[in-house]
């Protein structure tokens, strides 16, 4: 068996993907890197990582189809004879408030679905014989949306609020070979807001969020990425936990807490 640890990191083309698998490379870790679209972007997510020494596979996948799931998994294996980590961090939305609810026809709401909570439910399906052997850990990149039932949209608050659910049950359904985590991020400013709300609309977003949140900031697809390593490599005795990462979004609005100067 190869002896550095290998992390299977779906949607890792970009964002907060490409942030995880890049940090585990430099960890140490064998990476491997799953989009489906954005070849360009995943092929210099792999280079980045390869330059940081790591033995990189990159593959195109649709997580909602358990066949590119179990295909992800079983080249990782044979490729390196392992899998330690899985991130599953492949995800959709469409940015459709409560106004326009006439445009979410159930195609869009199963779509959203398909990938974000049974495609990480395949994905997990697919790695848990290995991840047991490995004694590994999952991580799922939920949002607040699953927590605070706000979001850009009715399909991806309730997809994330079946990831968060399902993270608890197997939490306790792997233990206690695999530790399982979910991080459940605000805004991020990564180009998956800038394309869902437009430019001017996340700039909108993003300096209400600066003059709301208690931390007055938005997360960078890095920020997410560091408390994804630190519930891979470290955390050893955490599981079923949902970790916000929102600047204190959660909190309600900033303001100033009475008592003595």
């Amino acid at each position: 068996m190869n002896d550095r640890k290998v992390a299977l990191i779906t949607g890792s083309g970009t964002g907060v993907g490409a942030a995880t698998a890049l940090m585990l490379a430099r960890r140490g870790y064998n990476v491997l890197i799953n989009y489906s679209r954005s070849e360009a972007a995943a092929l210099a997510s792999q280079a980045a990582c390869d330059e940081a020494g790591a033995d990189t596979l990159l593959m195109q996948g649709d997580v909602a189809e358990d066949a590119d799931c179990r295909a992800l998994v079983d080249a990782a294996v044979a490729r390196w004879g392992r899998v330690d980590a899985l991130v599953n961090n492949a995800g959709i939305s469409t940015f459709t408030g409560a106004a326009n609810w006439e445009v979410l026809d159930a195609d869009t709401f199963q779509r959203i679905f398909a990938v974000n909570a049974v495609g990480a439910f395949q994905m997990v399906r697919a790695c848990a014989p290995h991840l047991k052997a490995a004694q590994g850990c999952i991580v799922n990149v939920s949002s607040v949306a699953g927590s605070l039932g706000i979001g850009s949209s009715v399909p991806y608050i309730a997809s994330k609020g079946a990831v968060n659910s399902m993270t608890l049950y197997l939490a306790r359904a792997l233990a206690p070979e695999v530790r399982v985590n979910a991080v459940c991020p605000g805004l991020i400013t990564s180009r998956w807001f800038v394309d869902g709300l437009g430019q001017e609309g996340f700039e909108k977003v993003k300096a209400l969020t600066e003059q709301s949140t208690a931390l007055g900031r938005a997360s960078t697809p890095e920020d997410v990425a560091e408390a994804i390593v630190w519930l891979i490599d470290g955390a050893r005795t955490m599981t079923g936990e949902l970790l916000l990462l929102d600047a204190g979004l959660h909190l309600g609005t900033r303001m100033q807490v009475p008592g003595k100067a």
